[in-house]
């Protein structure tokens, strides 16, 4: 996406708050990549990162009015993209979240998760958490809220937070544990260059 793009034009804008279709498809495709990579964060595979980025645009287009031309545009569409994505998770929600940590502390950090992966891994593993798990470590790890804020947004207590951020990244080192010891066992055989088999 183009860096200019970060201020919505006003022509671009007026035209969509006049309902002209090319404005509109305009502005879907210019912002499409910024939109998607923000809603793939918070969907389980990509039809559901699609179905959050069009109720998402739909949100932009019939709110446009009220945007502040003066402000950067971006931020104002994460916001938005980011609360269509937990209005999506609550709307699918089948059994609130009850566990509650008083203190994450007493359980440790797992730095792991968060410094030995480039983004599009860790992108690839969130999508495999529960969507509990997965909102909260996306609020939380990525976007910046506080286990207070993230409360509010979910409908869950502070401490259910702290749970569902603990439990995430247990979760992701796991994995990660996992995949690191399979590619140790790829590539050993392979430093070895085969001399076991030589007696060497």
């Amino acid at each position: 996406m183009n860096n200019s793009l970060e201020s919505l034009p006003d022509e671009l804008r007026e035209g969509c708050v006049a309902g002209v279709a090319a404005s509109q498809k305009k502005l879907y495709y210019d912002f499409y990549g910024f939109a998607m990579a923000i809603c793939l964060r918070y969907a389980h595979d990509r039809d559901e990162a699609n179905e959050i980025l069009n109720q998402g645009f739909y949100k932009v287009l019939t709110n446009l009015i009220r945007y502040d031309h003066n402000k950067p545009f971006l931020p104002w569409l994460a916001r938005i993209m980011t609360n269509t994505a937990i209005d999506h998770y609550r709307s699918q929600l089948r059994h609130p979240v009850t566990d509650d940590i008083t203190e994450l502390d007493i359980y440790g950090e797992n730095p792991i998760v968060d410094a030995k992966l480039n983004y599009e891994d860790l992108i690839k593993l969130v999508q495999g958490l529960p969507p509990g798990y997965r909102a909260v470590f996306n609020l939380f790890a990525i976007d910046g809220f506080t286990h207070d804020e993230i409360a509010v947004k979910l409908g869950i207590s502070t401490g259910a937070s702290k749970s569902n951020l603990f439990k995430a990244r247990q979760k992701l080192t796991a994995i990660l544990d996992a995949q690191n010891k399979i590619t140790e066992r790829v590539v050993s055989p392979i430093q070895n260059n085969g001399n076991e088999h030589f007696g060497t």
